[in-house]
Order: structure tokens, then C-alpha cells, then sequence
């Protein structure tokens, strides 16, 4: 597995087009380096309340606050960053091996996860302490 940084996690614009009517953004595939595999939303977080708190093996991940803001904690076992979404035409791209956490959600947050892959549980980094000894054993190589 090849080893990303936070500053690999980098934040993407999507063309828009605004007119009177209002605006509309486009994901399309030229837009995303990977072919889309599975699209999810999270919506309706309770206040104080975090999602993620994992890293993908090999998946990548991108993220869109469509409506409201929160906050994606990044972590490569080394540095952490906090990047804000409060923009729908802007992502978030989640390389592989980044531990991430989803948190204060403002109040009708809606956010879309587009993915590298489908759902695979065994492309998940669930323990902290488990992520921490495969960034250990990645710097050795």
C-alpha cells in the first residue's frame, strides 16, 4: 500500500454553473481520478455526535458537505489536520491509509461520500491502535 500524508488528503472544486434559476454542480467522471463505486450520505448527526473513525486500506473517498458544514479531522499517525466543509461544490479527497474523523456537524448537515470501491469490511481500519502499528510498519519499508 502506497503511504499518503494528510497533505495528500487535498480539497477539490466541481465545475458550477450559475445562472437566476440557481445553481447546480457537476461530478462527473473527468472531474474524479477513480471510477465512482458507491455513493452514501450522512444526514441528521446529533449534536456532539462523530462518524468515520477509520481508515481505508485501499479505497479513496471523497467528501461534500451539500448542505451546512462540518469538520473532517485527518490523521496519518503522524500529523493531524482539520479541514472545514462548508461548501457543496468543494470535496475533500480521503487517500487510502488516512485515519479519519467527521465531526460538529452544524445543525441539517447533509454529507455525500463518493467512493473508489464497494462496501468491503475488510478494506476498513477500525482500531486506532491497529492503524497506528500499520503506519509504524509502513515507515520501516
Amino acid at each position: 500500500m502506497k503511504k499518503y500524508s494528510i497533505f495528500d488528503c487535498s480539497e477539490m472544486s466541481v465545475p458550477e454553473i450559475q445562472d437566476e434559476r440557481g445553481n447546480l454542480a457537476v461530478i462527473q467522471g473527468d472531474i474524479i481520478s477513480f471510477d465512482i463505486k458507491r455513493v452514501f450520505f450522512i444526514y441528521e448527526v446529533p449534536r456532539g455526535k462523530s462518524r468515520g473513525g477509520h481508515a481505508h486500506k485501499e479505497q479513496t473517498t471523497i467528501l461534500f458537505a451539500l448542505n451546512g458544514s462540518l469538520e473532517v479531522v485527518l490523521d496519518d499517525g503522524i500529523q493531524k489536520r482539520t479541514v472545514v466543509l462548508d461548501n457543496p461544490a468543494k470535496g475533500l479527497i480521503l487517500q487510502p491509509g488516512i485515519w479519519s474523523i467527521l465531526q460538529n456537524f452544524q445543525t441539517g448537515t447533509v454529507c455525500l461520500a463518493v467512493n473508489s470501491g464497494l462496501y468491503d469490511e475488510s478494506d476498513y481500519i477500525r482500531s486506532y491502535d491497529q492503524f497506528l502499528e500499520m503506519v509504524a510498519l509502513t515507515q520501516e519499508c
